[in-house]
């Protein structure tokens, strides 16, 4: 990195940092902390839920994603549309009804304390380790690559987020979140055009997706009715759509982002905005890295993405430097049939497809041997391909940008979540159990450590946690081994008027243990079943189990 690229991402962190704190200095209660006096417009709202959501692992992972498996992870969001709207019809009303600060305090309203609790504990638990991955995962990216000190990455990161947010509580993490966005999606777009650059004169934008499209890699919508593929169609719109109505409507980290909203129709413009522009913004984000792939067909790229040093003996570096001279070879091959392209010429296309494969096939041995030399080695490293394709084909300036970028896109996630566990546990734990007084300074100054101290504990996770496979399914299978079971209870509440607290309490603890012991079932390859599939199982787990032990205890008594 030279010097303008420090200025640039340096210059672009402390003017977010600052105009957070400066310009929400004057809360001086609860409901200006945690809801920003219903302030919000639904421009703010949208750009707030999207930016919650998308955190540095979405603009590090995503275009990885599309680099090795292709557009098929966009299925993931197509059940998004729908579950905006039915949490605008049924979930906004309620919430605004009753002029809760978290969602949590309906389920007492609804059924009694106990269910609530239950349910804000497993958010606190999901939530609090996702805070930490969204700290660690670019944290660990930047410092392998950049040669920077993982913990003070980490350090950093969560340090800078923990002051604004402590500052100015849910108005800091919106305002910033908006300016956020637009720093990311105006990174995201310079990006975009230097991959393009980076292709041969002769081959332009719609000359990539037909290369793309002939390796594979275009193909956007998968009809397979198997379980256990990930990202299909039916999975988008059966798991992904239940995921998603819990997430936005259940998890405080996003309600938090609409209820600070001027009225009920600015959080439901809000929801639509984000329902509406999400699928392109994911869309868009994959594009890049598949022409990231494109290019890298033009420009050789590393057999490894994650640089390494790993010591061995003279025999073992022979064996290495044989494997990436036939993987040059190949590269060579498959580059100058490349440069000739034509969508037309089906022979030249199987040819590039035979050495495309034959070249992931080396890369896939090249790692086998790395393994067996060092098992420690991370063997999946595309977190690892779009940030290696900033640092060599970006220009100076526009390195700090992006690099900006992700340090942006780790804060606004980190913010909003910071900013739902504090209210949580001010609300939900705090002010229920252990302060009843109307003491507003006192409970201000509450809530305040309390952010300080998740920050913390986010930070804890990061310095702790270890790299698992893709970032970015790492934080869905999360969500998604809590989420069903927090929206079976919400849809129990609110569908099933006859269900009392104690079903919806027994369902809610049944279902979270089948859903652990699938996931262990999965984890020993017992089953295959797509972990989107979790939120589904957990869901109906509850309205199944406390639909039984709500006629059980009618029959008793």
């Amino acid at each position: 990195m030279s010097l303008i690229d420090w200025i640039v991402l340096l210059g672009t962190l402390v003017l977010i940092v600052g105009y957070g704190t400066w310009k929400t200095r004057k809360n001086n209660n609860l409901e200006s902390y945690l809801k920003g006096n219903n302030s919000e417009n639904w421009a703010t709202i949208g750009l707030s839920i999207m930016a919650t959501q998308a955190s540095a692992i979405t603009f590090l992972s995503t275009p990885g994603q599309a680099y090795e498996s292709g557009m098929g992870f966009i299925q993931f969001y197509f059940g998004l549309p729908l579950a905006m709207i039915i949490i605008s019809i049924f979930f906004l009303p309620v919430y605004y009804r009753l002029k809760v600060y978290t969602a949590y305090q309906y389920l007492e309203q609804r059924f009694d304390v106990r269910v609530r609790s239950f349910t804000a504990f497993l958010f606190l638990i999901s939530r609090g380790l996702a805070a930490g991955i969204t700290i660690y995962a670019p944290s660990i990216i930047l410092s392998t690559i950049l040669g920077w000190n993982l913990q003070l990455t980490c350090l950093l990161i969560g340090g800078l987020v923990i002051i604004y947010t402590v500052s100015g509580g849910s108005r800091a993490v919106s305002l910033t979140q908006k300016w956020q966005m637009g720093i990311i999606m105006t990174g995201m777009f310079f990006a975009l055009y230097y991959v393009i650059a980076s292709f041969p004169s002769n081959i332009g934008f719609m000359d990539g997706v037909d290369i793309a499209g002939s390796l594979g890699k275009m193909e956007i919508i998968d009809l397979s009715t198997d379980l256990g593929n990930r990202y299909t169609l039916l999975s988008g719109l059966t798991g992904g759509l239940f995921l998603f109505v819990s997430y936005f409507g259940t998890d405080q980290s996003q309600v938090q982002r609409y209820l600070g909203g001027k009225s009920l129709k600015e959080s439901r413009l809000g929801l639509m905005f984000n329902g509406l522009l999400k699928i392109p913004m994911q869309f868009f984000i994959l594009i890049v890295g598949v022409m990231v792939f494109v290019s890298f067909q033009f420009n050789r790229p590393p057999i490894v993405f994650n640089p390494i040093t790993i010591d061995m003996n003279a025999e073992q570096e022979l064996g290495l430097k044989k494997i990436e001279a036939e993987y040059d070879v190949v590269f060579e091959k498959k580059r100058s049939l490349l440069e000739g392209y034509k969508s037309t010429d089906k022979e030249q296309a199987i040819a590039v497809q035979g050495l495309q494969l034959k070249q992931d096939s080396i890369r896939q041995s090249y790692k086998a041997s790395l393994l067996t030399i060092d098992p420690k080695f991370e063997a999946k490293d595309s977190d690892y391909i779009f940030l290696t394709f900033i640092l060599n084909f970006l220009p100076h300036g526009l390195i700090g940008l992006l690099l900006a970028v992700i340090f942006s896109a780790a804060m606004s996630s980190t913010a909003g979540e910071l900013n739902a566990l504090s209210a949580t546990t001010t609300i939900d734990y705090y002010k229920k159990f252990w302060s009843k007084s109307d003491d507003e300074k006192k409970d201000l100054r509450v809530s305040k450590w309390l952010t300080v101290i998740w920050g913390l504990l986010a930070i804890l996770i990061a310095l702790t946690a270890g790299m698992f496979e893709n970032l970015i399914q790492l934080v869905n299978i999360l969500g998604s081994l809590f989420y069903g079971t927090i929206l079976g209870i919400f849809l129990l509440a609110l569908f099933f008027k006859y269900a009392k607290g104690t079903a919806a309490l027994v369902g809610g603890i049944v279902a979270q243990i089948v859903v652990l012991l699938v996931h262990l079932l999965k984890t020993y390859e017992y089953i295959e079943l797509s972990y989107l599939m979790y939120n589904f199982i957990g869901c109906a787990m509850v309205i199944l189990v406390g639909i039984l032990t709500q006629r059980l205890l009618n029959a008793r008594g």
